[in-house]
């Protein structure tokens, strides 16, 4: 099926693209990697009258390291962090974009454009709300930093107004002894996942948790920040009692909903088992263990 007509403008920077915007009105859409909205447009599920393209503004597209923090262009690309070493030093965020859809899907798809949709189900929000993670975003009065954790407020909800895009994303490097990975199952590669969890720890004094992060996603209207998980885990030695602790724990906090890919009970014994096999990559890591990380495939 082929979209309704849209009127196409390129923007040739940031500022030119949020002029368009507010020139433009609420029916405008912006074009970032356009994984989402182009397939929504072609099934005529999204019906934008104006598309503002940003794939031609210069200076959007960049891994870079700076004053402790990994800072990452709006447009770049998953394939980009996939394989940046600057990235490998946080293993969790190579986990995420190695694990996106497919190579066709991975080099279009952008981290801007993903964490704007806010999509119950996508990768980057549960992984990025496992670390330190400011959203830089710009609009007609100018830039705000939003914390990763106020930025998502309901199902392809965020706080950006309408007028205002993602810029940037800073991500702080973790301390010393940290490890973490972001396990999810799915029905085949290029399907969104039908839960996730992410796990980013910090280890001391051989397998005490220091420090320790679990979010969820794909079980509620948006990711899920499993405090009681973390709770079990922090200030206490890393055992098949604390994992499982914690892996019950999780399943708690998940709430998801019942749809053709799996009850409510079954998806949380699968948050449970996506926990389990989580926390044991990251603690892995922490002790300096070379370990892959794959998703689950039905």
């Amino acid at each position: 099926m082929y979209p309704p007509p849209f009127r196409y403008h390129r923007a040739g920077s940031l500022k030119e693209a949020v002029a368009l915007l507010a020139e433009l009105g609420e029916e405008a859409k912006v074009l970032a990697g356009g994984q989402s909205l182009i397939p929504l447009m072609k099934l005529r599920l999204a019906s934008p009258a104006h598309l503002v393209d940003l794939n031609f503004a210069p200076g959007l597209s960049y891994i870079r390291p700076e004053n402790g923090e990994i800072r990452f262009g709006a447009m770049t690309r998953h394939a980009e962090i996939e394989y940046s070493e600057v990235v490998a030093r946080i293993p969790i965020l190579h986990d995420c974009a190695s694990g996106i859809a497919d190579v066709q899907v991975r080099s279009r798809g952008t981290l801007g454009g993903s964490l704007a949709e806010a999509d119950p189900s996508g990768d980057w929000t549960p992984v990025l709300l496992t670390l330190e993670t400011e959203v830089i975003c710009v609009g007609p009065q100018g830039e705000r930093s939003v914390p990763l954790a106020e930025f998502v407020t309901d199902a392809f909800t965020t706080v950006l107004a309408p007028t205002e895009l993602v810029r940037e994303v800073k991500v702080k490097l973790p301390p010393a002894k940290s490890g973490g990975a972001y396990v999810a199952f799915k029905r085949s590669a290029p399907v969104y996942a039908t839960a996730s969890a992410a796990v980013q720890l910090t280890l001391v004094d051989g397998d005490v948790c220091a420090q320790a992060a679990i979010a969820l996603g794909g079980v509620g209207l948006t990711a899920i920040k499993a405090a009681e998980a973390e709770a079990a885990l922090r200030g206490q030695r890393i055992s098949a009692k604390t994992v499982e602790a914690a892996a019950e724990a999780a399943m708690r906090a998940a709430d998801p909903q019942p749809d053709m890919r799996g009850s409510v009970a079954y998806k949380r014994v699968l948050i449970g088992a996506l926990v389990r096999r989580a926390i044991d990559a990251a603690a892995r890591r922490c002790r300096r263990e070379q370990v892959e990380v794959s998703h689950q495939y039905a």
